[in-house]
């Protein structure tokens, strides 16, 4: 299948306007923080507000995207609630008159999969990766707690729906016409990280491997270094024309290398020089990171990504 280059596809070779965490909900009418849009023919999403989830964007703070074929349609990522799910299915059916045939989690956190419980209700069938599902299994009754805690009476109908299908490498699928590869390419951002690969288009609908408008997490379990391999060894070389993260606008492979990957090897050269100078803990919470600055949620996440970059890599010397 082939298609012409729109100019909103055009308009994501360019830098992206900066979103900022005070924007209000964006589609007021809707569960949904915004309403989709298709980026290029046929791939669509729903982006949410670079901020943390609350009540008023509904956690609906990472981006809801779905491939239209011929012969059915795939949503990628399940929602952070039921109510969720069914906003984003309700616009979905704006759209096309195909069914839902498969959602895809791209990893195991609340707003990946909790709305896994609207879709399973209907019959479809979810996937993600093995790591992603003990995440879920192990996990999900606490995250599933910490959602109604800020969504109230909009986590109504939530409960934890462990996916039915798992993939260890890689997942194809081909459906009407299109040829979708669901990869988990390494570690990264966390367990089980997926990417969804349109190879003929050219299109990376990459997770949580790929940041650019707000500061990545660095979790616990993160391991900095294995995410600069995986983008150095595979995510990089796939050389993709079109990326929709898993939070921010959709853009380009130079945006997000430079506000994931260039961010990832700063810092740890930044926590690595304090360690090399007997630096404690204490102080590595404030080694200069005044370059990304910019960024939402710079506030929340600075700090906190530098303690864990240094409890990481103090093992290493």
């Amino acid at each position: 299948m082939t298609f012409k280059t729109t100019a909103f596809a055009l308009a994501l070779l360019a830098a992206p306007a900066l979103a900022h965490e005070d924007i209000p909900d964006l589609y007021p009418d809707s569960e949904l923080y915004a309403k989709p849009v298709e980026v290029i023919p046929h791939v669509w999403s729903a982006i949410g507000a670079t901020a943390p989830p609350t009540y008023e964007n509904a956690g609906h703070n990472n981006n809801l995207s779905f491939i239209v074929t011929e012969e059915g349609v795939v949503v990628i990522n399940g929602g952070a609630s039921y109510r969720l799910a069914a906003a984003l299915h309700d616009e979905i059916k704006q759209v096309t008159d195909q069914p839902v045939v498969l959602v895809i989690n791209e990893n195991g956190q609340g707003h990946a999969m909790l709305g896994n419980s609207y879709w399973a209700e209907l019959g479809i069938d979810i996937l993600a990766h093995e790591d992603a599902i003990h995440e879920v299994e192990e996990n999900g009754g606490s995250i599933l707690e910490g959602m109604r805690g800020y969504n109230r009476d909009r986590a109504e109908g939530t409960t934890v729906v462990v996916p039915n299908l798992s993939f260890s490498d890689r997942y194809d699928i081909s459906l009407g016409g299109v040829e979708i590869q669901v990869l988990h390419l390494g570690p990264a951002h966390g367990p089980g990280d997926t990417q969804v690969w349109i190879p003929q288009w050219e299109m990376m609908i990459a997770g949580d491997i790929a940041f650019h408008e707000r500061m990545l997490p660095i979790f616990a379990d993160t391991c900095t270094s294995c995410w600069i391999e995986t983008w150095e060894t595979a995510f990089e070389p796939m050389d993709p024309t079109y990326v929709i993260p898993g939070h921010g606008h959709p853009t380009n492979l130079a945006q997000v290398r430079r506000y994931t990957y260039d961010y990832l090897v700063d810092l740890r050269a930044k926590i690595g020089a304090h360690i090399d100078a007997g630096g404690d803990l204490t102080d590595a919470y404030y080694v200069d990171q005044e370059r990304w600055k910019t960024l939402d949620t710079f506030e929340e996440l600075a700090t906190k990504n530098a303690g864990r970059v240094y409890e990481e890599m103090e093992w290493e010397f």
